[in-house]
């Protein structure tokens, strides 16, 4: 097992992802490789334990479920073999409703609902790369976690295929998570101190 050394030429696959060493995490976005190996801090855990927490208790029972990372999201790779799909992501809590999309790798399509928790290395990363590759994706509802500030943004899918923002929330906030009908997400629990 080996890790990427990255050409600004190259563009890596699927295929190549698979021969990199578990020691690292990596993402593919549009083929080219990002590290992110890093420990998340201790605060980081804690709310996408409690995020975690929420969304599967919501889940049992339900068709739609909740996974977390390291767990394999490979975007718009339906009818693809590994050497083509250019698209592998570790969203830190997702929800996918179509079981059709899971398979032992991972996912293989795009989830329903995408959240990352930011960090000071991945912050550009998740608010701008990840933000235009989800939007992409179709990805229906996507939450960018700021634990320095205790905020969630929350973005959805309109009918042209872009996100909006549909709120920013504070700790003293509830959400209503906008794929249910009937979740709400306390975020006084969720950022607890």
């Amino acid at each position: 097992m080996s890790s990427p050394i990255h050409h600004p030429e190259r563009k890596y696959s699927y295929q190549d992802y698979l021969r990199w060493s578990d020691e690292e995490r990596w993402e593919l976005i549009d083929g080219v490789p990002y590290n992110i190996t890093p420990s998340p801090s201790r605060k980081h855990q804690q709310i996408l334990g409690e995020l975690a927490t929420e969304f599967t208790s919501y889940l049992r029972g339900k068709r739609c479920e909740a996974f977390i990372a390291p767990f394999d999201v490979r975007l718009f790779a339906e009818g693809k073999s590994d050497d083509q799909i250019m698209d592998v992501v570790q969203p830190d809590l997702f929800v996918i409703c179509d079981p059709n999309k899971l398979d032992d790798k991972g996912c293989k399509g795009s989830p329903d609902l995408i959240i990352e928790i930011l960090s000071p290395r991945t912050g550009k990363i998740d608010r701008w790369i990840k933000y235009k590759l989800y939007e992409r994706a179709g990805v229906r509802e996507y939450w960018i976690v700021e634990p320095v500030n205790s905020t969630i943004e929350v973005f959805t899918l309109n009918q042209n295929g872009r996100f909006e923002l549909s709120g920013v929330y504070e700790d003293e906030d509830i959400i209503k998570v906008g794929i249910f009908d009937d979740l709400l997400i306390d975020l006084k629990v969720i950022f607890r101190e």
